[in-house]
């Protein structure tokens, strides 16, 4: 079961918020009241050679603290919100966990994704509360795929609401016209069996890869209104619309736009040899 970290985290900003709004018009005012009538009983305690002082000192000290659920609240709560906040409406990381992105994103690739480029979205429910920019094509795109609404996925957005997507021959063809493709290398040299291309998708050129010992996927579709057809750059091997179908623009999370780095497992060194900008 993959767990629902926003969930998690918003609970944990509004527990320790509350806890420290409680102590702040309740606790405190009753510390503070309880501290005014022991001031009162030891009218000496500030003479230095007053036997009180140090009585008075101790039941202050007891008086003034604080419970430790509120020390806690109070200093994990000023960083919970901050990552909250960063993490909800500017900028999130993401680990990719499959090849289906091969070769724009390998397995292991730690990415930046903008959460604010398609809207600004409320956290766990989704809802969008202020529209600025639409995803378009050759956008690679982090969203909740239909049938699995609690996983992140990312892919290419290759058309949009309206747009006609043909696959024939692992050519890719948008409103009728073929996409252009460019041969740049057959891997493995000596025995060729992928193909490695840079496709310019309506000016925006990345690199795809396909399988030549894989049979060809063909399809026709038609995007709907309100939804967006992804495809993986790894195209024989990735599944994305052709095999769960076309994603709501409500199931957007946001625009992946950069790699921070690189690391493939815990006993090995992380690697920062791709970082860079996702073309």
């Amino acid at each position: 079961m993959d767990i629902d970290f926003p969930l998690i985290l918003v609970m944990l900003v509004f527990g320790s918020g509350l806890i420290w709004l409680f102590d702040y018009l309740l606790l405190a005012p009753r510390r503070a009241r309880s501290l005014s009538e022991l001031q009162r009983s030891y009218p000496e305690r500030e003479a230095s050679s007053s036997s009180q002082q140090q009585e008075y000192q101790q039941r202050a000290g007891q008086i003034e603290r604080e419970p430790l659920l509120v020390e806690y609240a109070k200093s994990f709560f000023p960083v919970l919100f901050v990552v909250f906040v960063l993490r909800s409406f500017l900028v999130e990381p993401f680990q990719i966990p499959s090849s289906s992105m091969v070769p724009t994103l390998q397995v292991g690739d730690y990415i930046l994704v903008n959460k604010f480029t398609y809207g600004i979205r409320l956290p766990v429910v989704r809802t969008k509360v202020m529209a600025l920019n639409e995803p378009q094509r050759g956008d690679v795109m982090v969203f909740f795929p239909p049938h699995m609404n609690d996983t992140y996925f990312i892919k290419r957005v290759i058309g949009l609401p309206g747009d006609e997507i043909r696959y024939e021959n692992k050519r890719l063809f948008v409103n009728g016209e073929e996409i252009q493709q460019k041969l740049l290398a057959q891997l493995p040299p000596s025995r060729p069996r992928f193909r490695l291309i840079e496709e310019s998708l309506r000016g925006v050129e990345h690199e795809i890869r396909t399988d030549m010992a894989r049979a060809n996927d063909n399809f026709a579709v038609t995007v709907r209104e309100g939804h967006y057809f992804m495809m993986g750059d790894n195209r024989d091997n990735s599944s994305d619309s052709r095999v769960w179908g076309q994603v709501p623009e409500g199931d957007i999370v946001g625009k992946a736009f950069a790699i921070w780095m690189h690391w493939d497992s815990f006993l090995s060194l992380p690697s920062f040899s791709r970082v860079g900008a996702i073309q």
